[in-house]
């Protein structure tokens, strides 16, 4: 439409109408709920229940869901699809949605020429990371809303982001794309456009040798190049925006564990806990009702893209409780349990899961119909003063509770946001919370000491909290996601685990309980992708797990779980080229299988799968585990050896490959003072590579598949602690401080082999 580029190949005439990157943009998450204007239209999307579909279900469009049916209308009738992609909490797709999918004229226009399919990107990442690869192989960028135009045979011939309704200065608008399109159908140009090159995209794993790449020389050119891209005064890895990264963190702070005595390693941890210091006292993260935002729309962490997603609170919940283990800082800890906190209280259901997202957009307090992004976050100087009017006994100037936070905040009269972090004026006059001083200069400041401004910061938040209560919620997207909820399970369970929390550690097995009741089916003995709030929590159809939803869930349920890696392996492993693929090589309606080779928001599958078949293979004793594991890395092994920052997780997994698990055995009764001692010790500890393993009887789950353990037992009737590595043990400890002491030096007195 813009330009005519000519590519030669095997499966395709020619390829046209490629878009410049200046059309297609890509564009951030958000959302906005539904209209709540009386329904004039009712579409198929009614019957779904992903609420991203629901929002769309009364739009003029003739949508239909991503399945046979759809498939079918357009083959019988010979009319090309229009594919648009989102999911619900995404500001831009909403923006379309309003603007185009809400217009008369455009759903007239796309119902009665394409067949529309409307897919949920959570529900069904396969088809959006396949139909993601076409658009970033034609544009060079990539977003939601993505919309995507294809062949009755589901191949793409044109595909971008956002448009607009209409033509806009350069940019052509929705309209004028549809009309150009429909044109070239007549032509029978259209379909000539569609191409199959993207399948040979750099997406695709190399083997580049029989066995994984050295580790150490992996993970200091990734150290080399995170540390390139950092940016020293705040931390994090660009200048704007800015997101968390917690696959980074995580990566840094083992490349440390095992280069403490080195220059780069003391850089590393330096990195990861400045840029985890300056995150938890930024606007990115919420003083008031807890939790982290998605990512900050400058350096600094202060103005964030005010999203939040589970799966961002999953990884940062375990990045901070690691961070507090290394450090012993008292700030970490309070960080991670403010993560669950919010967790518990926004994103949980009674059945145990945990809901996906809460949007960016709401209704202001002040009313109106139209939702402002962070209305429900920001504040205003005169909000503040009214609500915290009280004069501080003691205080230098007869300051008020309201001054003191303000001041530490960095409250101004005028408003703390920067025009150019608001360039649709939602934010004018409004304050974005950010710790703007220690508090012992606070103290210093109004003359009080550090407790009181403690006590008084606190009082101030929890009042402030209460009238975020009253004020009209975001949107809160409910679909619970078997992947996300597989992350957010071992948050609980590490967390839970490094304080001692029994609290944590059952909300972790009530997270493990859901998964089981409802997203695990019995009789195909498969995992089901999602499901969501409701009496009967069923999904009609189910959509089957994809590999992160296996992956993910492995690494939470380890030690109950054994045969979903067997099933994992069944359903996604790669025999030829070694890795796995993120759906299932069986459906037909997915046109390219894709092995995910880079670790982003999220972790890529098959990074998570490298490190559960190594834990795995040493609790189970399965040599065919370890070995897999070893294909799976070497599968990866160019993309590893020339950019590894693109895979920091599975760096990490291939550090653990190189320095050895060790297996810590407790043997002691369960709950036992002297059992939970020593298993406190091990907690207290950050130890990237190690497997933790309680033997409480010769019936144990672990004896029954690793005879040799039966031989390890109590010294003296009290619980005992053995760590093992390359096949040799220590000799038994009983005293959790001498345990502990082991741990550090990494150094053992022989005992049985």
């Amino acid at each position: 439409l813009i330009c005519r580029k000519r590519v030669q190949d095997s499966d395709s005439v020619c390829v046209v109408c490629v878009s410049s990157p200046s059309v297609f943009m890509s564009m951030a998450s958000g959302g906005e709920g539904p209209s709540s204007t009386p329904h004039r239209h009712t579409n198929r999307l009614a019957k779904e229940r992903s609420p991203y579909l629901l929002q769309h279900a009364h739009n003029p469009v003739d949508w239909y869901p991503w399945g046979q049916e759809a498939f079918d209308k357009a083959k019988n009738e010979d009319k090309p699809i229009f594919l648009s992609v989102g999911y619900s909490t995404c500001h831009w797709c909403h923006v379309m949605e309003r603007e185009s999918f809400e217009d008369e004229e455009i759903g007239r226009i796309l119902s009665d020429n394409f067949v529309c399919i409307k897919v949920d990107r959570e529900e069904r990442p396969d088809v959006d990371k396949v139909y993601m690869t076409f658009v970033q192989a034609t544009s060079g960028g990539g977003g939601w809303p993505m919309s995507v135009w294809l062949t009755p045979d589901l191949r793409p011939f044109i595909g971008g982001t956002y448009f607009p309704p209409r033509d806009y200065g350069s940019r052509p608008g929705l309209k004028t794309v549809l009309n150009r399109i429909m044109e070239q159908v007549k032509k029978k140009e259209a379909f000539l456009c569609a191409s199959t090159s993207f399948l040979y995209s750099p997406n695709a794993v190399s083997n580049s040798g029989d066995s994984p790449p050295l580790a150490p020389d992996v993970a200091n050119r990734c150290f080399q190049q995170l540390a390139h891209s950092y940016e020293e005064e705040y931390g994090g890895f660009r200048d704007a925006p800015k997101f968390p990264t917690p696959v980074n963190l995580m990566f840094l702070m083992s490349y440390w564990s095992v280069n403490r005595s080195t220059s780069e390693g003391v850089e590393a941890l330096q990195m990861a806990l400045h840029t985890l210091r300056m995150m938890a006292l930024g606007g990115i993260h919420d003083h008031v009702a807890q939790g982290f935002h998605r990512y900050s729309t400058d350096s600094s962490w202060h103005v964030p893209h005010f999203e939040k997603m589970l799966y961002d609170q999953a990884q940062l919940a375990v990045a901070y409780i690691t961070a507090s283990q290394i450090s012993g800082e008292q700030l970490f800890a309070d960080v991670a349990k403010d993560i669950l906190l919010y967790v518990s209280r926004d994103l949980s259901d009674k059945s145990g899961g945990f809901y996906s997202a809460e949007d960016a957009d709401s209704v202001p307090a002040s009313g109106g119909p139209e939702k402002r992004e962070g209305a429900f976050c920001v504040w205003t100087a005169s909000e503040i003063r009214e609500l915290l009017p009280d004069v501080v006994e003691g205080a230098t100037g007869a300051a008020t509770l309201a001054d003191i936070f303000m001041h530490h905040y960095g409250v101004k009269e005028q408003g703390n946001v920067a025009p150019e972090q608001d360039p649709h004026g939602e934010l004018q006059g409004q304050n974005v919370l950010i710790v703007r001083y220690s508090v012992e200069l606070t103290a210093a400041r109004f003359g009080i000491s550090v407790e009181k401004v403690n006590e008084l910061l606190a009082s101030a938040r929890a009042k402030m909290a209460e009238v975020r209560k009253s004020r009209p919620r975001p949107h809160l997207d409910t679909k619970m996601l078997a992947s996300w909820n597989g992350l957010m399970l071992s948050a609980y369970a590490r967390v839970g685990a490094v304080l001692g929390d029994k609290a944590l550690l059952e909300r972790a097995m009530q997270a493990g309980s859901f998964l089981k009741e409802h997203l695990w089916d019995a009789e195909q003995q498969t995992i089901l992708r999602s499901c969501y709030r409701g009496d009967q929590m069923e999904v009609s159809p189910p959509i089957s797990g994809f590999l992160d939803d296996y992956a993910f869930i492995i690494c939470g349920l380890l030690d109950l779980y054994e045969e979903l890696q067997l099933r994992q392996d069944t359903l996604f492993w790669d025999d030829q080229g070694g890795g796995y693929f993120c759906s299932d090589p069986s459906d037909s309606t997915v046109l390219l299988q894709l092995k995910e080779d880079q670790d982003g928001a999220e972790p890529s599958a098959n990074s998570v799968s490298a490190s559960n078949l190594l834990r795995l293979s040493h609790y189970t004793g399965r040599q065919e585990w370890l070995q897999r594991s070893q294909q799976l890395l070497t599968a990866f092994s160019d993309r590893l050896t020339r950019v590894p920052i693109a895979l920091p997780e599975m760096v990490r997994s291939l550090m653990a490959q190189h320095y050895t698990l060790k297996q810590i055995v407790i043997c002691g009764q369960r709950d036992a003072p002297d059992t939970t001692s020593l298993l406190a010790a091990v907690d207290s500890l950050f130890l990237p590579h190690k497997v933790l393993m309680l033997i409480d009887s010769d019936e144990n789950f672990l004896c029954q598949r690793q005879p040799v353990l039966s031989s390890m037992s109590q010294q003296g009737g009290v619980a005992t602690a053995y760590v093992c590595q390359d096949f040799t043990c220590s000799l038994p400890v009983t005293d959790p401080q001498e345990l502990r002491r082991l741990l550090l030096d990494g150094t053992m007195e022989m005992g049985t082999e």
